[in-house]
């Protein structure tokens, strides 16, 4: 269930519901963004305050969970959500499988907000009216992504929205609230997981594109077409290898976070499946179908994302 975010058979306890409702799964890129934010820190010699680090991150994984709720609420509100939507079908939809009712998803949404904004106040006083600026920031982008009037993601802006809010924000925000500054070779060193974290929403929206595009949600696959949007996100996994390198010979990284080219043999059957238009059926054992160009560009960022932390803490703790 963690790695697809489908239930088991039968009746779910509480925690599996819950597991479900906010799709688990996907929550670790959060965490790792989060760990970036603090292995920087201490590669860079800056002077951190661990509770306010542990309280920020928690912050990102309640604001995430945030994110996944509201959004299917918006997209239910909006009509994009429907029985016969991929949403509904490489997982049930919470509200259009029965988990729970429409009113206690808004309800659970709130709640989570509210604690986001219990953090974000004591952030705040500690460490000043940036914490603000950062946690507003994301929120306004994480709510405009699917709720009018702006819609981010049917105006083809949604995916731009990821490399800011999983970078900038996300690293940048935590890193912030740990050192009490913020240098710009931390923003930069940001991007490349960024960008990663990108590749698997690109894959997502071409997956969802023979459903998007005669609804007129203009993602940016819909936009490009399905061929372009396959060769962008080739191009994106091969900008975050060029900038981690780029990053690792001018020190904005240490230079062990070089590690990640031991994903690459992972890259390898990734970029062969974004070479080819997306099969009629799946070749292999998938139990998140109709998804196929999402869940190979997951396992890559898993891959390489958790070797950049590695490496950065490796570089962390060696110095180099």
């Amino acid at each position: 269930m963690l790695a697809t975010t489908n239930p088991p058979p039968g009746r779910l306890d509480p925690v599996s519901r819950w597991l479900v409702l906010t799709r688990a799964s996907v929550l670790p890129m959060t965490l790792v963004a989060a760990s970036l934010a603090g292995l920087l820190a201490v590669f860079r010699g800056d002077d951190v305050r661990w509770a306010l680090f542990a309280l920020s991150a928690a912050g990102l994984v309640l604001a995430h969970v945030a994110n996944n709720l509201m959004n299917d609420l918006f997209d239910l509100e909006v009509g994009n959500d429907t029985e016969d939507y991929p949403r509904n079908l490489y997982s049930p939809h919470p509200v259009l499988s029965g988990m729970i009712t429409k009113r206690r998803l808004a309800a659970s949404a709130l709640t989570v907000n509210v604690a986001c904004l219990a953090i974000m106040v004591y952030l705040t006083i500690e460490r000043g009216w940036a914490i603000t600026a950062f946690a507003l920031g994301g929120f306004l982008l994480s709510a405009a992504y699917t709720a009018p009037p702006l819609r981010l993601k049917k105006r083809g802006l949604g995916e731009p929205t990821v490399v800011v809010v999983w970078g900038p924000l996300m690293v940048g925000g935590t890193y912030y609230a740990a050192t009490g500054g913020i240098p710009a070779a931390v923003l930069l060193a940001s991007l490349p997981y960024a960008i990663l974290c990108t590749t698997v929403l690109m894959g997502k929206h071409i997956d969802k594109l023979p459903w998007d595009a005669p609804k007129q949600t203009n993602t940016l696959p819909v936009l490009l077409g399905e061929a372009r949007a396959r060769r962008a996100t080739q191009a994106m996994f091969v900008a975050f290898y060029v900038l981690v390198a780029a990053w690792a010979a001018t020190g904005v990284l240490p230079v062990a976070t070089l590690l990640v080219v031991l994903s690459m043999p992972r890259l390898v059957p990734v970029w062969r499946a974004f070479d080819e238009p997306k099969p009629d059926v799946s070749p292999v054992p998938n139990p998140v179908w109709p998804l196929w160009f999402a869940p190979h560009a997951f396992l890559l960022t898993r891959r390489a994302g958790g070797l950049l932390v590695v490496g950065l803490a490796a570089g962390a703790a060696l110095g180099w």
